[in-house]
């Protein structure tokens, strides 16, 4: 897992959940993860078989919900602390679905890892206004502080924009999302090139 981490986020989305992944798979992302906190499950399905279709050739995830997961046949889920517990989300899925799991500090991405998860979403970096209760931010020391102490790759988000996504990528994070930053620009595509330039030579 490396370079831009795609989430969608329809509600700060100029051009539509469809648009940026088309534009997401493009710029070469490697992962998709499909966030949706507003629709009800049959809308949720319905748009997640489409975002399934468009990423038939990369990691197609679901953020929180397992079972749209596995009807439309994603390729994993993204879980936060308050979602389905780990060991019930893996024999749902089998072991080999991926499954990230979303560490705030240390003590969680230790404990992720050991449960067996793929990767950590390590968030929030700075300040972000995308998720209201995303918590207070970690800083870039947090990325320090778990690359030296697990081996699961990193994906960093939360308030990361150009200004920032250097410093995180630096500090060790594999792979970033920099949710409106991204879906909010008028060239979804060419604003995700500019994130996976930083991490050539990585």
């Amino acid at each position: 897992m490396k370079g831009y981490y795609f989430i969608t986020d329809a509600k700060t989305s100029r051009a539509g959940n469809l648009n940026d992944v088309k534009n997401a798979v493009r710029a070469n992302v490697e992962v998709v993860q499909y966030r949706e906190k507003y629709k009800n499950t049959h809308q949720m399905y319905e748009e997640a078989v489409k975002l399934r279709a468009i990423c038939k050739d990369i990691k197609f995830l679901i953020n929180d919900r397992v079972d749209i997961a596995l009807a439309v046949d994603a390729d994993g889920v993204h879980l936060g602390n308050d979602d389905l517990p780990f060991s019930v989300a893996r024999k749902l899925l089998g072991k080999n679905r991926i499954i990230g799991v979303t560490a705030h500090n240390l003590k969680e991405a230790q404990r992720a890892e050991k449960l067996g998860a793929d990767y950590l979403g390590v968030s929030p970096i700075f300040l972000t206004t995308t998720k209201p209760d995303a918590g207070k931010p970690a800083g870039l020391e947090l990325i320090r502080q778990i690359k030296k102490n697990v081996s699961l790759p990193i994906v960093a988000i939360g308030g990361i924009n150009l200004s920032n996504a250097k410093d995180v990528v630096n500090a060790g994070a594999d792979s970033l999302c920099a949710i409106s930053a991204v879906v909010s620009a008028a060239d979804v595509k060419a604003e995700i090139e500019k994130f996976q330039a930083l991490f050539k030579g990585k």
